[in-house]
């Protein structure tokens, strides 16, 4: 069978994709918990296993949730660093939602006794939180 699957042609097709904040009058915080992030070792070839953590408080746009599973599914066959998945997602998402705040976490199963979390974040120079939001975004 060498003709591709349905999922896997979802995948390889995918845009990230947003539709528009609904709420700009005020700022909230935004989470979401991929568990079943996958990519591959560059070195060894062997997989690997994260959580895949996002929160980020919308501008003018918030994500699409099917195109951002697919997008984080896309990275299950890529050669890639625990630093460049956290640091490539971010990239990814700032550039397409210019968010106020956007904060990623790799949290990767431990892997010869070593157990790796990748934390990168993104705030625009302007953006001051309410109390509220401050505490929430310190608690991350």
């Amino acid at each position: 069978m060498s003709e591709k699957l349905y999922g896997e042609r979802a995948i390889e097709e995918n845009k990230l994709q947003v539709f528009d904040n609904r709420n700009p009058e005020r700022d909230y915080l935004v989470h979401f918990t991929c568990p079943e992030f996958t990519c591959l070792c560059p070195l060894s070839g062997f997989p690997d296993f994260a959580t895949i953590y996002i929160s980020y408080v919308p501008s003018r746009k918030c994500v699409e949730l099917k195109s951002l599973k697919l997008y984080i599914n896309s990275f299950r066959d890529q050669k890639i660093f625990h630093e460049d998945v956290s640091n490539l997602i971010l990239k990814n998402l700032v550039e397409l939602l210019e968010p106020s705040f956007l904060k990623v976490t790799a949290d990767f199963t431990v892997r010869g006794n070593v157990h790796t979390v990748v934390e990168v974040h993104h705030a625009k120079k302007d953006f001051e939180p309410d109390c509220f939001l401050e505490e929430q975004i310190h608690n991350l």
